[in-house]
Order: structure tokens, then sequence, then C-alpha cells
């Protein structure tokens, strides 16, 4: 009886999961009804009103800006992030000596727990003066010429500035899954590449990332789900402009931005489920990418298991 009951139990856990998620689309659905009766995918599309996108005072709203900002801003984020992410990873896991591996993984793991709206203040007044003053003039004038650099940003605020913070946020969480995957790897995979001529390069890459690919893959999808999902960090720093720009340097908006800055003070009914409507989206999006998670995996891997070889 008591065998029976437990097992009940942690079948309703396992289904409270899927309870959770349906409830949280259903409310997110039925509150955002009136957003898509009055503008249906035109929501989502490029539709202006008086050149404006979103214009809560007339009761014109489109999300694409917003849209255009989360996926620029978690974009250049992984960009950043993963090839040092996995550099660390390297570092720890290979060629770290003893008496450092455990204060530098402790100070990694440590990135990971420090508050969104502390890295967002710390941006606010250490990054964006320094990208504002050195590094966006830089970026201005070497590669101003390709359009997506132009137009240098006085105020420091932008795509740019919430990337790099982004960067900051995921990279422990890429580089410490990372490394856990690549501790993993049984030690007879590089004893064997090595016994086989292999420098310490060619034992890293081929008998240790080849074998933690499928790993590194899932910590870069989980990097990316944290980057579109943030929002106090990159609401203080990307500028909140309901605009699209082709210039990095440019204001911008994000899902979550938008979101955070407006719910609160939202003007109209209409107003309210335009948010609501885009933190539907949001939802879904991230639905999307972890599908996409699953397709990368299988075009990495063939629907095969890591092989040594």
């Amino acid at each position: 009886m008591a065998d029976r009951a437990f097992h009940v139990l942690m079948v309703l856990c396992g289904l409270s999961i899927f309870g959770i998620v349906i409830l949280i689309l259903g409310e997110l659905v039925q509150r955002s009804q009136l957003v898509w009766q009055a503008f249906g995918f035109k929501f989502f599309s490029n539709s202006t009103f008086n050149g404006s996108y979103w214009d809560p005072v007339n009761g014109h709203f489109s999300a694409l800006p917003f849209v255009y900002g989360t996926l620029v801003s978690s974009l250049l984020s992984l960009l950043i992030a993963v090839p040092l992410a996995i550099g660390l990873a390297i570092f720890l896991t290979e060629m770290c000596p003893k008496f450092l591996r455990g204060p530098l993984a402790f100070v990694t793991e440590l990135l990971a727990a420090i508050p969104s709206i502390v890295y967002g203040l710390w941006a606010f007044f250490i990054l964006v003066p320094i990208l504002r003053d050195h590094v966006n003039p830089l970026l201005s004038k070497y590669l101003g010429w390709s359009g997506m650099f132009a137009d240098n940003n006085p105020t420091g605020l932008g795509y740019v500035a919430a990337a790099v913070i982004l960067a900051i946020m995921i990279l422990p969480i890429i580089s410490s899954l990372t490394r856990e995957v690549m501790t993993a790897v049984p030690h007879s995979q590089r004893e064997a590449v090595l016994a086989l001529g292999a420098t310490r390069w060619e034992m890293i890459r081929m008998g240790v990332l080849r074998n933690a690919r499928i790993g590194i893959v899932g910590a870069v999808i989980l990097g990316l789900g944290r980057a579109l999902g943030e929002t106090m960090a990159v609401t203080m720093v990307i500028g909140s402009a309901p605009e699209i720009h082709k210039s990095l340097l440019s204001n911008g908006a994000s899902m979550a931005s938008v979101i955070a800055n407006e719910f609160t003070e939202a003007v109209s009914d209409l107003h309210r489920s335009a948010l609501i409507e885009i933190g539907l989206a949001l939802f879904v999006l991230t639905i999307i990418v972890n599908g996409l998670a699953q397709v990368l995996v299988w075009a990495v891997t063939r629907g095969t298991p890591p092989r040594a070889n």
C-alpha cells in the first residue's frame, strides 16, 4: 500500500510540470486575446503607424522591434561568451594547476549566483562608460563602413552593451556545464590519443571535445535560454527604444525589457494585452529554441552516440 501511494505521488509530481506549463500557456493566451483580435499576425510584422512601431497613445502596437532586439542581443552575447566559456572549461579541466583549479572554478560558479540587478548596476556605471568612451568609437571608426557599427551612440547604451553584459551572465553557465561534460570523458580516451603520438591540443580536440560535443551544444543552448529571458540587466543598458536599427551601437529594446518597463504603467487594456502577447511570444520562442536544440544535436551526432575515434 505504501509503495503504491509513493508511486502515485511521484507520478503526480511528474505530471505537475505539465500542469504548470499548461496553466501558464492558457493564462497568457487568454489575456492576449484583445490584441490578437485587433492586429492578428500583423502584431509581429513590419507595420508602423506614423513612423512608429509602438504607440500606446494611438493604440498601435507591433512587437517586431522587441523580437529583433532580443534575438540580436542574445545571439551576439553567444558569439562573445561561447569561445571564452569553452576556453575556460578547457583550461580548468586539462591545463589548470591543482592549487588554482578549485578557487577559479568557485569564482566562475559564483558569477552565476550574482543577481541580475547587480549586473545591471555594474554595467550601467562601469561597462557603459567604457564602451562609450573607448570601445564604441573604435568600432565606429574601423568597422563603421559595414553599417553594423555606424552612428556611434553618445550614451553608450544599445545592443552591444546588452550583449556584453549577457555574455558575462551566461559565461559561467556554459563554462560550468562544459567542464562537467569534459570531466565525464574517460581518461582512457585521452591516453589512447596520446599513445598514438598526438599533441596535447590534438588530444583535447579529438579525445575530449569530440566526445563532449553533445553536452557542449546543450550548455550553449541553456546559455541562450538564459540570455533570451534576461530582464533587469538588459533593461538598464539596452536603451529601451522601440525601434529597429542595423547598427549594433544603437538603442533598442528586448521582449523582456519592454514588459518590465511598461506593464505597471499600461495606459489601456489593449496596451496591457499587447505586453502579455509579447510574453506569450517569448514563451513560445523558448520552446522553439529547445526544439532547435534537439535538431542541432541530431545534426552533430546523426543519431549516433559519441565515439572515441
